[in-house]
C-alpha cells in the first residue's frame, strides 16, 4: 500500500499567503494541514508516501524530510498543473502494482482509516452536501456500490460529494484509465480529473464502495479555514507549549500556542492558533491563525489569517471621552 498526496496546487483562493507558503503547510489547530493527513495514514500503518509537488515544492520537501525522517518518501514533480488526474498519472513507475491510498493535500476528514484499508473493494470517501455542483459527485446503485461519478455536474443526480479520499485496489486499471483519458484529452473544466478516471474504471467493471466521513474540514479559503481551525480546537482542545514566555497574558481556551512564543500584556483566544516563535504584545487576538515568527503589537484582531515572519503594528491612542458619547475608531 502506497499513499499518494498531491500538493502541487498554487492555493489561489488563499492568496496572499500562498505566494510564499504552500497551502498544505498552513497551521491548523496546532498542526499543519499536511501533518494532519500524514499522521492519520501513518497511524494506520502506511509508511510509503508519494508527494506530488510543484508550486513551492522545495518547502514541502524540506518540511517532510525534517518532520518525518523515518518515512519511506518519494517526491514527484508536476511541472505543469493539468489537474489531479495528471498528477496521479506521474506516479505510475513508483507505484508499480501496489494498491494506493490517495488523499488530496487540502483534505482533512474524520473517518476510520483502518476500516477503509481493510475493505475487500476499492472505496471512495463521500459526504452529503447541500450544493454538490462544486464537487465530484457519487451516485450509488441499488446494490450499494457506486454506479457513476461525475465531476462538478451542473444538474447533480446525487448530493453525495467526493471528499478527496480514494482507496484504490486496482491501481493498474487506474493508471490505464488515466493514460487513456490523457491520450484522448478527456477533461473536466479544462483539467484531467481523477473522477473521470474512476468513471472509466467503473466502465471496465471495477467495483467501488463508499464510506462516509464524520467531518470534512474545508481548508480552501480564508473563511472556511478559520471555521475549521475553530472546530478542530473545540473538538480536540488546544496545546500550549511549555517552552513559551507569558507576561500579564490572559489565555481564553481553546487555543494552540507553539514553542518559543512570547505573549505580553495581551488577551489571546478563543479559537486561536499561533505558530512557533511568534511575539504578541499589548494586543487582543481571537478567532485567528497567526503564523510562525509573526510580530504583533498594539492591535486588535478577529477572524484574521496572519502569515509567517510578518510584523503588524497597531495604533496607540490616549482618549479622554465624556458621557453619552459614541466613538468609532475604525476606518471605512
Amino acid at each position: 500500500m502506497k499513499a499518494i498526496i498531491p500538493v502541487a496546487g498554487a492555493g489561489t483562493k488563499l492568496r496572499p499567503h500562498t505566494y510564499t507558503q504552500p497551502k498544505a503547510l498552513i497551521p491548523l489547530a496546532g498542526k499543519t494541514i499536511l501533518s494532519t493527513i500524514v499522521d492519520q495514514l501513518k497511524d494506520a500503518g502506511i509508511n510509503d508516501f508519494i508527494f506530488i509537488i510543484g508550486y513551492l515544492g522545495d518547502k514541502i520537501r524540506d518540511y517532510v524530510s525534517q518532520a518525518y525522517p523515518g518515512l519511506n518518501v518519494h517526491f514527484v514533480n508536476q511541472n505543469e498543473r493539468q489537474g489531479i488526474g495528471h498528477a496521479i498519472q506521474l506516479t505510475r513507475n513508483i507505484v508499480g502494482d501496489d494498491e494506493v491510498f490517495i488523499v488530496l493535500g487540502d483534505t482533512i476528514c474524520e473517518y476510520d482509516v483502518p476500516e477503509v484499508l481493510g475493505r475487500s473493494h476499492s472505496a471512495l470517501g463521500i459526504k452529503r452536501v447541500d450544493d454538490p455542483r462544486d464537487f465530484g459527485v457519487a451516485e450509488i446503485g441499488e446494490d450499494g456500490f457506486i454506479s457513476r461519478v461525475v465531476e462538478k455536474p451542473q444538474i447533480p443526480k446525487s448530493n453525495m460529494a467526493l471528499v478527496g479520499i480514494y482507496r484504490i485496489k486496482e491501481s493498474g486499471l487506474l493508471f490505464d484509465c488515466l493514460d487513456e483519458n490523457i491520450k484522448n484529452m478527456v477533461k473536466s473544466r479544462g483539467e484531467f480529473s481523477i473522477t473521470d478516471a474512476i468513471q472509466c474504471m467503473i466502465g471496465h467493471g471495477a467495483k467501488f464502495q463508499s464510506f462516509k466521513v464524520q467531518n470534512w474540514f474545508d481548508c480552501g479559503k480564508k473563511e472556511t479555514l478559520l471555521e475549521s481551525n475553530a472546530t478542530l480546537l473545540k473538538k480536540f482542545g488546544g496545546v500550549v507549549s511549555e517552552e513559551r514566555r507569558f507576561e500579564n497574558a490572559i489565555i481564553v481556551p481553546p487555543v494552540s500556542i507553539a514553542r518559543d512564543c512570547e505573549i505580553r500584556n495581551s488577551i489571546v483566544g478563543p479559537n486561536v492558533t499561533i505558530g512557533e516563535g511568534a511575539s504578541i504584545s499589548h494586543s487582543v487576538i481571537k478567532d485567528s491563525i497567526i503564523g510562525s515568527f509573526a510580530d504583533l503589537s498594539d492591535i486588535v484582531l478577529a477572524h484574521s489569517l496572519i502569515g509567517s515572519d510578518t510584523e503588524v503594528k497597531g495604533e496607540c491612542r490616549s482618549l479622554n471621552i465624556g458621557d453619552n458619547t459614541e466613538i468609532d475608531l475604525g476606518q471605512s
